[in-house]
């Protein structure tokens, strides 16, 4: 069940088109937010957006890629011309964690990765606080991190940089405007069943009864739902006093 603890909010939540920022848009659509889609991936954007239209809900999307500064910016204004305000965003947007060890790692991808998940990330919380302050109405912003920000696993040290450096801009953004009343957390997932999950999954050759015990103490994967009933908590008015934190939906991964 959902209540409208977003009624009259704006939204914008990255990387929706598809796994956990796809159940973010929806389930901030049934708590009454007009949703803004942003995502590379216009095809499965759009049907997204026709989703959320389908059951009720108001949504639009815009194509974005969060590594290129003129495209954040103009996903702001697009939010803001259709909608009126900014009031919350969900950044969401990563590539799929790489392949290598630290001593063998792909520069170029290592370059491309940083460039969205972490780079992507600072651009998006940079305008995204740019309008916040300018409405002076407060916001709430979510970044979503990883497990991999607080307990590194081996052969994707780029992927590992950019969540920890997720974990860090977040704590910055979250000092510098608390005073005006708006909040930055992060939600950092386990293992989470997407298909960037499944791929990796498929790239490595485990099984998820082989690999979902090593990866939570509930023995199974979470979905991408439960993730979003976390960022849904934290752009509501419920962790009014929540800012600077970051919830570990992990099933206890980064309890042992």
């Amino acid at each position: 069940m959902t209540f409208p603890v977003l009624e009259g909010k704006v939204a914008i939540v990255t990387g929706a088109a598809m796994g956990m920022g796809k159940d973010t848009a929806v389930l901030f659509a049934e708590a009454k937010a007009k949703v803004v889609i942003a995502d590379f991936n216009a095809e499965k954007g759009q049907a997204v957006v026709e989703e959320i239209k389908a059951a009720g809900g108001e949504a639009s999307f815009v194509k974005v890629d969060i590594s290129n500064s003129k495209e954040v910016q103009a996903m702001v204004k697009f939010t803001v011309d259709t909608y009126g305000k900014l009031d919350i965003a969900v950044n969401n947007a990563a590539l799929t964690p790489d392949d290598k060890p630290a001593h063998d790692f792909d520069e170029d991808y290592w370059n491309r990765l940083i460039g969205v998940d972490l780079t992507g990330t600072a651009l998006c919380l940079k305008y995204e606080l740019k309008q916040m302050r300018e409405q002076g109405q407060g916001g709430s912003i979510i970044n979503i991190s990883s497990v991999s920000g607080f307990r590194p696993q081996p052969d994707n040290i780029a992927y590992v940089a950019a969540k920890h450096g997720v974990v860090g801009i977040t704590k910055v953004a979250a000092l510098e405007n608390g005073p005006l009343n708006i909040r930055v957390n992060s939600v950092a997932p386990g293992a989470i069943d997407t298909p960037m999950l499944r791929g990796a999954l498929d790239q490595f050759g485990f099984t998820e009864e082989e690999y979902a015990p090593q990866l939570s103490l509930l023995n199974r994967f979470g979905q991408p739902r439960e993730i979003a009933q976390a960022s849904l908590w934290l752009a509501s008015d419920a962790s009014s006093y929540v800012t600077g934190t970051t919830i570990h939906a992990d099933a206890g991964y980064t309890s042992r």
